[in-house]
Order: structure tokens, then sequence, then C-alpha cells
């Protein structure tokens, strides 16, 4: 079916205009690349990170007008009409101010603060207020609005690893272009714009700013940012996943049934099950995490 929306009516990104708003020294990312169509921007962004290493430092940014063969987690395809979605890498070279690397058991938390950063600056920019549900999604009551996908890039010649952090965004889809039927977009949640200049500069500069935070506590998700509130405690308090009843299925067929209680240090899910039992369920152990019928 034909959207209403043709590509004349979604503009292109400003790849000039959000370079130099972004770009240093003016802004905080080093460098800023836009290409029209890519199968996926993560798998390009690692492959460019592990080729050049030097031509790609900390907090450089790849996005694209069109995704032909993104992926989430699991695999799973991510395709979206051209100009109807933000679709972004970041890549993550993780130090604390006096260079020291950030101990590679934060990395866990990079695909969280991410989804935060996302959800905060949409919320910002729209009045639209997405939650998180863990792993790696953003909603909006219940239904998909984005998703991340953090992938390690391996340090060469003994450097530490970095992380690519890539999202997706679902802004002017229409009922008829959606993915699946519980997805949803910023154009069918009458958000207030849906300019995606407008959106991914909130997002990036969000990134940076939470990013800039967690290296100054050595990535330790419990330590308290400057405001005085942890990356745990505001994760924990957009995720509606905790508090819920949930199964999670994992990869060799086994079902955890119980309430999602926290995150332990590492961002993975505690499930306590009906005997009391807790168990910690990692993003990369699960197939499926659904909530019970109430």
């Amino acid at each position: 079916m034909t959207s209403r929306y043709s590509s004349l009516e979604r503009p292109g990104l400003d790849e000039a205009g959000l370079r130099e708003a972004l770009c240093s020294p003016r802004g905080q990312f080093a460098r800023l690349e836009l290409v029209e169509a890519t199968g996926s921007t993560n798998t390009d962004l690692v492959r460019l990170a592990e080729q050049d290493a030097a031509g790609w430092p900390d907090l450089s940014v790849l996005t694209a007008e069109e995704q032909t063969a993104g992926r989430g987690r699991l695999e799973r395809k991510w395709t979206a009409p051209e100009r109807s979605s933000l679709i972004v890498s970041v890549l993550l070279r993780p130090r604390t101010k006096t260079g020291r690397p950030l101990p590679t058991q934060s990395y866990g938390w990079l695909s969280l603060l991410a989804a935060l950063a996302l959800s905060e600056s949409i919320e910002e920019r729209t009045e639209v207020s997405p939650q998180l549900k863990w792993p790696n999604d953003v909603h909006v009551d219940g239904r998909k609005l984005a998703g991340v996908l953090a992938q390690l890039v391996p340090g060469a010649n003994g450097a530490p690893p970095a992380v690519v952090v890539g999202c997706g965004v679902n802004v002017s889809l229409t009922d008829q272009e959606l993915p699946v039927p519980n997805a949803t977009s910023l154009l069918l949640e009458y958000a207030t714009t849906t300019d995606r200049n407008v959106l991914l500069k909130a997002y990036l500069r969000r990134l940076a700013d939470s990013y800039a935070e967690f290296t100054a506590v050595d990535g330790d998700e419990s330590r308290p940012w400057t405001d005085g509130k942890s990356l745990l405690a505001r994760v924990s308090d957009r995720m509606v996943t905790l508090g819920q009843d949930v199964r999670a299925e994992l990869p060799n067929g086994t079902m955890i049934t119980g309430r999602a209680m926290n995150l332990d240090t590492h961002g993975a899910l505690v499930v306590r099950d009906d005997d009391g039992e807790r168990h910690t369920v990692a993003a990369g152990d699960v197939v499926h995490l659904r909530p019970l019928p109430s």
C-alpha cells in the first residue's frame, strides 16, 4: 500500500548543519558521517573502527537515510522506508577524564545508557514520554518505538575494546508501514515534532552528556552523577519491566517465570520465581521476555 507520506514530504538530514552543531570544536563529537543508504550502520561502523582506529575516535557518528539490512538483538531484522526513521550508530571508546580505560564489566550499561538518553531526548522534544523495556527497547504504552543494539569492537595490539551503540527510531511511519502490529511511531503518537534533524541533535547531545557523566564515575552504575542521581536509578525509574510478572525464554528452551525485581551491577535482569529463588538473566541469554497476564 502506498503511504500518503512520500519521500518528498520526508525531508533529508542536513549533514553540514549536524556537523556544525555537534562536532568539535563547537560540539562534543569527533566525527559525523551521513550516508544515503546502508545495510546496517552498526555493521559499517564496527568495520570502520576496526580498520582505522585513529580515524574513528571516541564519539564518532554514522547515520543513514535508509537501512536495508539492519538488525536488532538475536539477529532480528529491522528495516524502514527511506527518511522515515532515525538510524544512527555511535562509536564509544570509554575512558575516564584522566585517560584510564573503563572496566569492561561496565560496558553492559552502555546500551541502557543510550536507550535512556534516547527516551529522555524524545520526551524533551516531542512531549511523548517513552519507557524502557529490558533489555533494549523503547516503548510507548506497550508499543515499540525504538530499539538499541550495542556491539563490541575488539581492541588492536592490546588496546581496550570499543563499543558501537546503534539505535533505530520510528519517526514518521504510518499504520500501514509499521513492521509489526505492536509497533508505533512518533507520528502516530502525535509528537510535537517529527523533524529528524531536531531529534538527532537532541539524542546525540543527551547521549554525550550522559556518557561523560558515566565515564566520570568510572562506569559505576550506582555512583551519583553531578545532579545526585545514578545511572541505575535513572534507568530503573523509566523501566516498565521492573515490578512485572514476566516469562523469560532462554536459548536452551528453559523458561523462567517470576517477578522482575531489579537490575544487577552489569545491567542484567534479576527475576524472583514463585519459590523465592532469584535468577539473573543477561541480555544475551534471553530469547523472549514477555509480561504475564495480570
